[in-house]
């Protein structure tokens, strides 16, 4: 029978040296990992269900804001309203504007949007506006995450079914899950080359519209701005697939930019030398102008778009003209003086002006009543969306809540 195996002084010495190493490298990870520098508390209790109201409201009155730098548009997700800033994003009662979760990262926000009943944060690290974390809206408990090449600063947009994270120079469209159905522009390193229709120029305004993107960008040593319709989401989304492209404008006029997307049509707003001459120019799905419409008075260089209902309510810095989403074309101007596009609230259309909210119809922009509010002289753009029986209002770095 052979002798048993005991320890010696050096086995015990080696196990031991095994083990200082194993609790350092442990150690360093921790101090490194991003969950240090992670806190995230979730809702005791769940944000509850903020049941839509049958119509507008008589009055309205401030009930609590917040600062929400990182944002540019209220987020309201699933039965709570979300705010970020400072590398937090924080979950708040619509009533109160009490936390009811958050999350927070020893990172910059690069930016946030509500999206699928959730929040999308998304932070800054060392390759750009990459870390990306999905909150459940009534929890903040986290869900998807990812991380991949990004620009330094990005515009973050959602259609319904997708996010676009564009930056200047790279562009991503993402999911339900956060996976990746499309990258444009800069790719380091490209396992296969060659596969972007249109290298090297700066990407300078977005949109999604169902099953396809559109993208403006201006190429060096072009005549003007090129518009390129592509497919959201390729069978390779290394490999974008264009179904056509055009120049849009010329060069000694820059400011184009897209106003919206839906199916197959892009609206583009294309400046001119003269007022006058500036116009809005459909395109459809393979990028070709089909319609041309002219554009009143000023464009701001703030103007936005939102779609409530079955028109997209454009605003131009002084007032609204409504685009039906099927074809887009102009189907009423009006809200002179307004500050922002305005958000669906019981089927009528409220819209921000200086002395309060206008109740406008969606089909004719008639404007039936005026809900006074008190605004200590806020400049548009005011972004708005609504939960329950509260408005939203996003002015400047500021969400502002009123029942």
């Amino acid at each position: 029978m052979p002798a048993p195996e005991r320890r010696t002084r050096l086995d015990v010495a080696a196990a031991a040296t095994i083990a200082i190493v194993v609790a350092v490298a442990t150690t360093v990870l921790w101090l490194r990992s991003d969950a240090r520098g992670t806190t995230s508390i979730t809702a005791s209790t769940p944000a509850s269900e903020a049941l839509p109201v049958l119509t507008p409201p008589e009055t309205l009155s401030e009930i609590w804001r917040a600062t929400s730098g990182a944002s540019s548009a209220p987020i309201a997700a699933d039965g709570a309203v979300a705010t970020a800033d400072d590398g937090t994003v924080t979950g708040r009662d619509r009533l109160t504007g009490d936390e009811l979760w958050r999350y927070q990262r020893d990172m910059p926000l690069c930016g946030t949007i509500g999206a699928w009943n959730s929040v999308v944060a998304v932070y800054r690290d060392q390759r750009g506006c990459s870390q990306v974390t999905q909150l459940d809206g009534a929890s903040g408990a986290r869900e998807a995450q990812r991380s991949s090449d990004a620009d330094d600063d990005v515009t973050l947009s959602y259609d319904g079914t997708y996010i676009v994270s564009r930056g200047p120079e790279r562009l991503e469209s993402w999911r339900s899950d956060l996976v990746r159905t499309l990258e444009l522009g800069r790719v380091d390193a490209p396992i296969n080359p060659h596969k972007q229709p249109h290298p090297g120029c700066e990407l300078m305004s977005a949109a999604a519209g169902g099953t396809r993107l559109s993208v403006l960008m201006h190429c060096p040593g072009e005549a003007g701005d090129r518009l390129s319709v592509l497919d959201i989401a390729p069978s390779d989304n290394q490999e974008p697939h264009e179904f056509g492209t055009s120049l849009v404008g010329a060069a000694n006029t820059p400011g184009a930019r897209i106003v919206a997307a839906s199916g197959d049509r892009t609206a583009v707003y294309v400046p001119a030398g003269p007022v006058s001459e500036q116009r809005l120019a459909i395109f459809d799905g393979s990028a070709n102008e089909i319609a041309s419409h002219p554009v009143p008075g000023p464009v701001s260089e703030n103007a936005t778009a939102a779609r409530n209902g079955a028109v997209f309510t454009w605003w131009t810095g002084s007032e609204l003209i409504a685009l039906s989403t099927s074809e887009l074309a102009p189907r009423w101007t009006a809200a002179a003086g307004a500050l922002g596009p305005g958000t669906i609230m019981a089927g009528a259309l409220l819209v921000p002006m200086p002395d309060g909210t206008a109740v406008v119809d969606p089909r004719t922009g008639t404007e039936n009543r005026r809900i006074p509010i008190d605004r200590d002289d806020v400049s548009g753009p005011i972004t708005m969306s609504v939960l329950g029986d509260v408005v939203l209002e996003q002015r400047g770095d500021e969400v502002v809540a009123l029942r």
